[in-house]
């Protein structure tokens, strides 16, 4: 009997170490707000994972499928500035770096910091976050947020419209995670 009791001790353990969750409905939002104008756009389609044994976390988001209230304005965004025809995915890939204070198995809220690579518009850069993941009755969310510089990017904004797009973006992620069936 004990033996049986370790044993599935060592087989639960197996499990846990070995889960992914993902998500193919995450959601990215971004904000800005100029002198003459504030723009705002979202997208309900973004890829992302978690590997709860490595702590590694990814998210790709396909720039054409950012929503925004104008027509015009989503038009300027995908052709003048992003060049989605291009560039047409935004990329992260990291850790989370205190993924040990994650216990997936208990219901609660834990902060924790994710830092990695951002790509957007063909460059790559560092970027670190501060993000909550909470469980709740076996499911699984997270949500953070930073804020990026569009100079950062290699996008370029004419003087002519500098007034009407902000130099920082803010940017909000958020998605509820499913757990990836690993067991062969």
């Amino acid at each position: 009997m004990k033996n049986l009791f370790a044993i599935a001790i060592l087989f639960c353990a197996q499990l846990a170490i070995g889960q992914k969750y993902f998500s193919k409905t995450g959601k990215i939002s971004f904000y800005s707000e100029a002198a003459l104008e504030k723009i705002e756009a979202h997208n309900t389609s973004a890829s992302t994972v978690i590997d709860v044994a490595t702590g590694a976390i990814e998210w790709g988001v396909l720039i054409q499928g950012f929503k925004f209230e104008k027509a015009l304005m989503q038009d300027h965004f995908n052709e003048n500035y992003m060049e989605s025809a291009k560039y047409p995915k935004a990329k992260f890939k990291g850790k989370i770096d205190n993924m040990t204070s994650v216990n997936f198995a208990k219901d609660g809220q834990y902060t924790v910091n994710v830092s990695g690579q951002l790509e957007i518009h063909g460059v790559m850069k560092p970027v670190s976050m501060p993000a909550t993941i909470t469980v709740k009755g076996g499911a699984v969310s997270a949500k953070g947020k930073l804020t990026i510089l569009v100079a950062d990017y290699n996008i370029d904004v004419p003087k002519l419209v500098a007034e009407n797009i902000a130099e920082k973006v803010n940017i909000e992620i958020q998605a509820d995670y499913q757990l990836m069936n690993t067991v062969p």
